[in-house]
């Protein structure tokens, strides 16, 4: 579950840049004391997530009004279920609709991406996992929907991990260097992956001391001879250039895990909208 504090203050601005100073259109058309009943409907199959957000989204607008969720985030559900159920006072719920129909399309949308690739790489061992690649100020919540998908985390921020990289070693001054300063400062219970790019570097790096490695950009070839060289020691990461084509044959090379910004960067909004219920 998403903490509650973080959605609190995220829909905050949210709402703010959707409404402005008021729903015009709205206020104008419908009167204050007009209730409905509303339900949020998936025009698509897909994988739920976000939807605690979208609640908070109505609740913020209507504080009054009445949701009668039917799903949760990780359901997988076919095109016409009912999500859930808004009833309150129209106006409120109705100014509310596009702000967090948005949301739950794009967080729904990146589950049911993430879902693909899982189902993809089903059986071979490997685990897939999200990058740094996120939207600005929606991470916490494009995480959550990763995992609603089935996929795991990477770092959720530059403090949740170390990650040597290309530009670290040519500052530092080498590889093997790179490492030592990082175990030498880092704090006991923090992991210190590597990206290489060479099976040398894979050598070096593993005899170095890394925790893990993140083979960047190899073809499957390679990477099996990665996972030879070292021989089960420490966990191995795929990424670059992961596409719903090329995973299945990445995950058989035997590495633990792969990573792709694609499912967050590049995850197409799902189909839900917004139909009001008649006579209810």
């Amino acid at each position: 579950m998403i903490d509650p504090r973080l959605i609190d203050e995220l829909i905050v601005p949210f709402l703010r840049e959707d409404i402005g100073f008021v729903d015009l259109t709205s206020t104008i058309m419908i009167d204050a004391d007009a209730t409905a009943a509303f339900d949020v409907n998936a025009r698509e199959d897909l994988v739920v997530a976000g939807l605690d957000v979208a609640i908070a989204v109505f609740q913020r607008c209507e504080p009054g009004c009445e949701i009668d969720a039917r799903v949760v985030d990780g359901d997988h559900v076919q095109s016409g279920t009912v999500l859930a159920r808004v009833s309150g006072k129209a106006r409120g719920i109705l100014t509310a609709e596009r702000t967090a129909l948005n949301i739950l399309q794009h967080l729904s949308g990146v589950a049911s991406l993430t879902a693909q690739y899982v189902e993809e790489i089903e059986g071979t061992g490997a685990q897939l996992i999200d990058t740094r690649k996120t939207t600005p100020g929606l991470r916490a919540l494009e995480k959550h929907a990763v995992r609603c998908g089935g996929g795991r985390n990477h770092r959720l921020g530059l403090d949740s991990g170390v990650l040597i990289k290309d530009n670290h070693i040519a500052v530092t001054g080498g590889l093997t260097a790179a490492i030592a300063r990082a175990k030498a400062e880092v704090p006991t219970l923090t992991k210190v992956q590597v990206e290489c790019d060479t099976l040398d570097q894979v050598r070096e790096a593993a005899d170095a001391g890394a925790d893990s490695l993140l083979l960047d950009n190899m073809e499957p070839d390679m990477m099996r001879q990665a996972v030879t060289i070292v021989a089960g020691r420490i966990p191995l990461e795929a990424s670059g250039g992961i596409t719903l084509e090329s995973i299945r044959a990445k995950a058989e090379s035997g590495v633990d895990f792969i990573s792709t910004g694609k499912i967050t960067q590049s995850a197409p909004a799902v189909d839900i909208g917004l139909d009001e219920v008649p006579g209810a």
